[in-house]
């Protein structure tokens, strides 16, 4: 549960304070100034589903570790995340003690990483121990939580992204027979399933149902336990929609994220991490058509950057993600402001042991890819 208060107690779901009388205009003009006033102090990333009135202030866009990655190295002392908590507390982990790493809205969270807490993993995690004697290595994807970045320290095991989640997960099975894959299910099925790895050897843990709705005999012939986890924008997509969109234009690719369910990933042409699928449109040849399966800010900028190409949402509804939505230039501003008083609102700080293991469970990671 995200603390929605941030640290003058101000409730971060009302207008900042003091803002609501100005003009949707003056508060981008402001930014900018004090954007350039502050040039020497902060640096703002921003994630690729910001909408574009955030992302044309960001020095840096990427997904959530290659903007905390890009913060590394960065010697100015304010570090403004414009993505969603969990974002901002890897940089944090990663970043310079000396640095201040801040979420311009603190209600800026994840569903899906809110769908598995430390409490109920390490509830699991005894349960599965208990159930058979093989070798479990848990594996967090890394939209999660701090506190689950240092479970997988503690326990041995390793942090993915959607672009090396294949590597980490061999990894994984060269050091033991058991896979727990967590917060999200749909990452876990589909890039194991490419690996090899059966169906009827994956069974998903479901922490509301009494030991995740499992027998110890289905942990014991299981290889992979996914977690009862999902991204609400990814899971929109339906195989319906490939097939619509397949059936009206046969010359358009359908090209959608991994985090989307495993028959619309088999029904896509092509599927991949954002980079991936960045990289595929950029350097497709012109007049090519794409119909992409992830978050509607980033395909509707991906239409706009390349004019000589058909790019166009694989869903004909708006497939947006409301919690990033959160971080709007009125937030952006109050936290530029507060650095210029020198009195930061809205700063993440990990626990030092949580950040001792999750830096343990990152660098497994790095060193692995």
């Amino acid at each position: 549960m995200l603390d929605l208060f941030n640290e003058n107690g101000h409730d971060s779901n009302l207008p900042p304070i003091g803002l609501d009388e100005l003009s949707d205009g003056e508060v981008i003009d402001e930014i900018w100034k004090l954007k350039s006033e502050l040039t020497d102090e902060v640096v703002i990333l921003g994630h690729h589903y910001q909408q574009d009135d955030i992302i044309q202030f960001a020095d840096f866009r990427g997904d959530s570790l290659a903007l905390a990655k890009s913060a590394v190295g960065i010697s100015k002392p304010y570090i403004v995340f414009c993505g969603v908590h969990f974002m901002a507390e890897t940089a944090d982990i990663i970043t310079s003690p000396k640095q201040q790493v801040i979420l311009p809205d603190l209600s800026a969270g994840c569903s899906m990483a809110d769908m598995a807490c430390r409490l109920d993993i390490d509830k699991a995690w005894g349960y599965l121990k208990q159930s058979t004697d093989q070798n479990i290595i848990p594996i967090t994807y890394i939209n999660c939580s701090a506190d689950l970045k240092s479970f997988v320290g503690e326990n041995s095991g390793s942090i993915c992204t959607s672009s090396n989640a294949r590597k980490i997960i061999e990894w994984a099975f060269s050091k033991g027979e058991k896979l727990l894959f967590f917060p999200d299910q749909h990452l876990g099925r589909n890039t194991c399933f490419e690996m090899g790895i059966s169906l009827e050897e994956m069974v998903i843990y479901d922490p509301h149902k009494v030991n995740g709705g499992l027998t110890k005999k289905q942990i014991q012939d299981a290889k992979v336990i996914l977690w009862y986890g999902y991204c609400s924008v990814h899971q929109g997509f339906t195989v319906e929609q490939v097939h619509e969109i397949k059936k009206s234009s046969p010359d358009t690719t359908v090209i959608v994220h991994p985090e989307c369910t495993f028959d619309v990933v088999q029904a896509a042409d092509l599927n991949g991490s954002t980079a991936y699928i960045l990289d595929v449109i950029t350097n497709a040849p012109a007049k090519s058509k794409f119909a992409v399966g992830t978050e509607i800010n980033l395909v509707n900028r991906l239409a706009h950057e390349f004019p000589d190409k058909e790019i166009i949402s694989l869903s004909p509804y708006q497939c947006l993600c409301t919690t990033m939505y959160r971080v709007r230039p009125r937030w952006l501003l109050a936290t530029l402001r507060s650095i210029k008083k020198n009195e930061p609102i809205n700063v993440i700080k990990v626990d030092p042991k949580v950040k001792e293991h999750s830096l343990v469970a990152l660098d497994s990671m790095l060193s692995i890819c």
